[in-house]
């Protein structure tokens, strides 16, 4: 297979501007109605969480599914009707747990919301309960300390590929990153308005990790276009990209496919707590694989082309390397 990906890259770049236009419509919704671009978690805004399961050793009490009406009209009547509620499944599919988010409640608020809840739709098995209370400075300090991480990691990347390369190659390497952290985090805004996914200090993690990724990639591409440009300095730098990338692209592919296989394993037996990590990672590991391919490479073209650095630039390269 041999991809002529300069040929077609206004394809590639109307791909990625779609997702990206469908993520940013959802992230603005999202700050409307969540007053953040994604749904926080509790890491971010801090409040309680209760996940409580009810017990099925007891006879009957797991009869019906848990009616969520019952839930909200218990949380209204205590006070709480702005919290967020949602049934969890156990592993035969029935619906016998809850998830509720709401405002930071004290031991003595948990203990009487736990009671009437008890009441309503009867009871829990107390060794599945779990309760987390996070306070929101610890929130804001996880969040604004995630987005430093980000931002250095992404002044590391531009220094470093600016020296191993040319400037260009760095900038166009960083909007490659941008692009796969706006796939990743659209979808997520996504996900938050249809199923109510949560993004938790473990996403900023997951972003960390996708831009290591994806400039790998990246770089491995790039090298390989620096060695065609000493091999052939005479070349049109589209057919440098497109050979470049043409070698790689057996490795880019079976790395990406590993890559995604260990990670589906993670999403389904990781647990609730890993799941969206591991979500997170496939789409943002996909996005860096595409964006190495067809944006990162397809840009450096054009702007090489647009500038006519084509072959004063292969020239440069190739006597810089000898």
């Amino acid at each position: 297979m041999k991809l002529n990906i300069n040929k077609q890259r206004s394809l590639w770049w109307g791909v990625s501007l779609i997702v990206i236009l469908a993520g940013l419509v959802a992230m603005g919704i999202s700050w409307q109605k969540y007053g953040a671009p994604l749904r926080p978690s509790l890491d971010f805004v801090g409040g309680t969480r209760l996940q409580l399961q009810r017990d099925c050793s007891k006879p009957e009490n797991c009869a019906k599914p848990i009616d969520i009406n019952a839930v909200r009209q218990v949380m209204s009547e205590r006070g709480l009707g702005n919290s967020s509620i949602q049934l969890l499944s156990d592993e035969r599919g029935q619906q016998q747990g809850i998830l509720i988010r709401t405002k930071t409640l004290n031991v003595d608020e948990r203990t009487q919301l736990q009671q009437t809840l008890t009441q309503e739709i009867g009871a829990f098995d107390p060794k599945a309960t779990q309760i987390d209370t996070v306070g929101p400075t610890i929130g804001q300090q996880l969040l604004s300390s995630g987005l430093i991480a980000l931002l250095v990691s992404f002044a590391g990347i531009v220094v470093y590929l600016s020296l191993r390369f040319q400037l260009d190659y760095a900038i166009f390497a960083i909007v490659a990153l941008f692009h796969d952290v706006l796939i990743t985090t659209g979808i997520f805004g996504i996900l938050g308005l249809v199923q109510g996914t949560e993004v938790d200090s473990l996403f900023i993690v997951a972003l960390l990790t996708i831009t290591g990724f994806s400039v790998n990639d990246t770089v491995v591409i790039y090298d390989r276009i620096r060695e065609t440009l000493k091999i052939s300095p005479d070349l049109p730098i589209d057919q440098v990209v497109d050979n470049a990338v043409n070698q790689t692209l057996g490795r880019s592919i079976n790395t990406t496919l590993t890559v995604l296989l260990t990670l589906l394993t993670l999403f389904i037996f990781g647990g609730e707590t890993l799941k969206n990590f591991a979500l997170a990672l496939m789409i943002g590991f996909a996005a860096g694989a595409y964006s190495s391919i067809f944006i990162a490479s397809t840009l450096l073209s054009l702007w090489r082309e647009r500038t006519g650095q084509s072959q004063n630039s292969n020239q440069l390269s190739a006597t810089s390397d000898q």
